[in-house]
């Protein structure tokens, strides 16, 4: 039914998955009017691009998939766009050391994300803000699986190194 572009159908499943593709943009692009920019970009090429959902994968697997790749075309267009992302950086890197001298705080998924480059930011708001499979963010990605598992490990241990998080309390 979505796949013959039923708009009522896409409708619904914009409607289902929509905060989701939000949140998920707004974790990459660390700005919220940007993020809702892209995210409706991401719909207007999900709606064109629905004839190619096979329906094999999840629907919000293929949708963030297309979220990522939008974000990743708006990023190469923007020539602001480093120095925004590197400004940011440096208010998240002062958030974090705030952060490490503050453990009675509870961390937050951002700070958390700061510590990471961004390859291991992308897959690990996939996996743990976005629930997908590591199946599915290789295919978001195009990185094999075993390299999507390497890296959310890695990216654990990196997490757990600087903010001193003993393994148990970090699943």
């Amino acid at each position: 039914m979505v796949a013959s572009q039923d708009a009522a159908a896409f409708g619904e499943l914009i409607r289902r998955h929509q905060s989701q593709v939000r949140n998920f943009l707004r974790k990459l692009a660390r700005d919220e009017a940007l993020a809702d920019d892209l995210a409706q970009d991401c719909f207007l090429h999900a709606w064109d691009k629905i004839h190619t959902y096979s329906g094999t994968g999840s629907f919000i697997g293929w949708v963030l998939k297309i979220a990522y790749t939008t974000f990743l075309q708006s990023k190469r267009k923007s020539k602001r766009y480093d120095e925004i992302l590197e400004q940011a950086g440096h208010e998240m890197d002062r958030a974090a050391v705030t952060q490490q001298n503050a453990p009675e705080v509870e961390m937050d998924l951002d700070t958390l994300l700061a510590a990471l480059n961004e390859q291991e930011r992308v897959i690990m708001i996939f996996s743990y803000a976005c629930g997908l499979s590591h199946r599915e963010i290789s295919e978001a990605t195009e990185l094999p699986a075993g390299t999507v598992k390497s890296i959310i490990h890695r990216a654990k241990e990196k997490i757990r190194t600087q903010f001193e998080i003993e393994n148990h309390q970090y699943g």
